[in-house]
């Protein structure tokens, strides 16, 4: 498994940073966002280093992160409806060069989001 030493993420991975789980299977970990935008705010982050969805080349994985999302926002019981973001590059508002999934819910989300 491909990881980069100076990753925030890739840290938190190895649990080298604390953080909250929420989940942790072979594929990824999801944890509570220090910094949270919604009541409920879940990065759902792979364990493989890599920079963002435009780079990522694995379809089943990729799918394995949506199959979280869904499982995560059911044990959240949000029910009423929930965001599902990823974040790409610069002007996409990515912070982290490592791609995560944003699960935000827990009250009603405007749009346009930015």
């Amino acid at each position: 498994m491909q990881t980069d030493s100076n990753c925030i993420f890739c840290k938190v991975v190895d649990k080298q940073i604390p953080a909250k789980f929420v989940l942790e299977d072979k594929d990824c970990v999801a944890i509570r966002d220090v910094n949270p935008q919604a009541p409920t705010h879940i990065l759902i982050i792979p364990k493989h280093h890599v920079r963002n969805i435009a780079e990522f080349e694995d379809a089943t994985a990729l799918g394995k992160l949506f199959q979280a999302a869904k499982t995560i926002a059911q044990e959240e019981k949000l029910e009423n409806g929930f965001r599902v973001v990823v974040n790409t590059g610069d002007d996409g508002g990515q912070t982290v060069d490592h791609l995560h999934i944003h699960i935000l819910g827990g009250r009603a989300l405007k749009w346009p989001p930015g």
